[in-house]
């Protein structure tokens, strides 16, 4: 057995600025046996040179990788494939986690005989420093097997950084070769591969840095493309393993809720898509695709209603779409957000 605990794969593109402040956090975790795979994907500033210096200070912690650019997907693949901890975790290089993240994510796996260890994390401005928000808190000290008929599996955020993996359950997992939405089919992979047992600790142990870039103005229609192809390609992984039709009601959630809701919403910022032609063909693709999304119990008012205030929107959205007026949501989340400068989280 391999004496290292955890391993920590960090892509490394660019970001020379912010690269430090993480790899400081990471060679001083509270817990010793540890690696920290670095793996550089073709950056063009200083970043090689800074992972190389680490590497020198601290040749028993930090391994160092260098390829050409392939995506930040790929540079995750290719760290995962040179894991050798009990557990795997996924770090970005412009984000900070608390120096306890790995002891205290490792510990609760242990204790749990875990498949997946969650924490929670938090959301801060990187310009103004102010927290934005405090996510995945609200399971409290918890464990919970995998099972599709929980609409946990639905909405509970997909991050990458904020678990730690049993590295058995996925070390044959690879992301997928297009931008955005890798974590969220990582983890429905994992469950549909095996993954059994989950553990939660409610402390915050991971900072997530919001940069003007973000994703809410960055994305675009090519974006939307790659994710219905994510989506197909976990329903035929469904079908290759014999669970279709274990899965496809939640499946089509999943996608309701990540295409629909969240990724439409921001396809809404870029000015060259007719969003009302873009709604139709969402409509048009969750119809062939994933029909079950219209009578999803997931979506249902004695479902919704009895959940609270964040339930129920959903289920207005959902309304909104079943009547082809998908664009009511867009206009009023779109009030919410630039006028009353407040964000809804679905």
């Amino acid at each position: 057995m391999s004496s290292v605990k955890v391993s920590i794969v960090v892509p490394i593109y660019n970001l020379e600025k912010y690269i430090p402040r993480c790899l400081d956090a990471l060679v001083n975790q509270t817990l010793e046996d540890i690696e920290i795979i670095c793996v550089n994907d073709g950056s063009k500033d200083s970043a090689p040179q800074i992972i190389e210096d680490y590497k020198k200070r601290y040749p028993n912690k930090v391994k160092t990788f260098h390829k050409e650019n392939g995506g930040e997907w790929s540079a995750r693949t290719y760290g995962l494939k040179q894991a050798t901890g009990e557990y795997v975790g996924f770090i970005d290089s412009d984000d900070v986690p608390e120096v306890t993240w790995a002891e205290k994510l490792y510990n609760a796996a242990k204790e749990n005989d875990a498949d997946i260890a969650f924490c929670g994390y938090d959301r801060v401005d990187l310009d103004t420093g102010k927290t934005v928000s405090i996510e995945m808190t609200q399971y409290g000290t918890m464990n919970k097997e995998v099972d599709w008929n929980d609409d946990f599996i639905v909405y509970a955020n997909p991050s990458l950084w904020n678990k730690l993996y049993k590295l058995d359950k996925v070390k044959h997992l690879e992301f997928l070769p297009f931008r955005g939405c890798n974590d969220t089919l990582f983890l429905i992979h994992s469950y549909m591969d095996g993954v059994k047992k989950l553990t939660f600790i409610p402390d915050v142990l991971y900072h997530y840095y919001l940069r003007s870039s973000s994703q809410i103005h960055s994305l675009n229609s090519r974006d939307i493309e790659n994710l219905k192809k994510y989506l197909l390609v976990t329903k035929e992984h469904s079908v290759k393993i014999g669970k279709y039709d274990e899965y496809k009601e939640t499946l089509a959630s999943m996608a309701f809720l990540h295409l629909a809701i969240s990724w439409a919403f921001m396809l809404s910022y870029d000015k060259s898509v007719k969003i009302n032609e873009a709604l139709k063909d969402v409509i048009k693709y969750l119809n062939e695709n994933f029909p079950e999304w219209k009578n999803s119990k997931h979506y249902k008012i004695s479902h919704c209603f009895p959940k609270g205030l964040k339930f129920i929107c959903i289920w207005g959205v959902h309304f909104f779409y079943r009547i082809h007026l998908p664009i009511v949501y867009i206009w009023v989340n779109r009030f919410i957000l630039d006028v009353l400068k407040l964000e809804v989280k679905w």
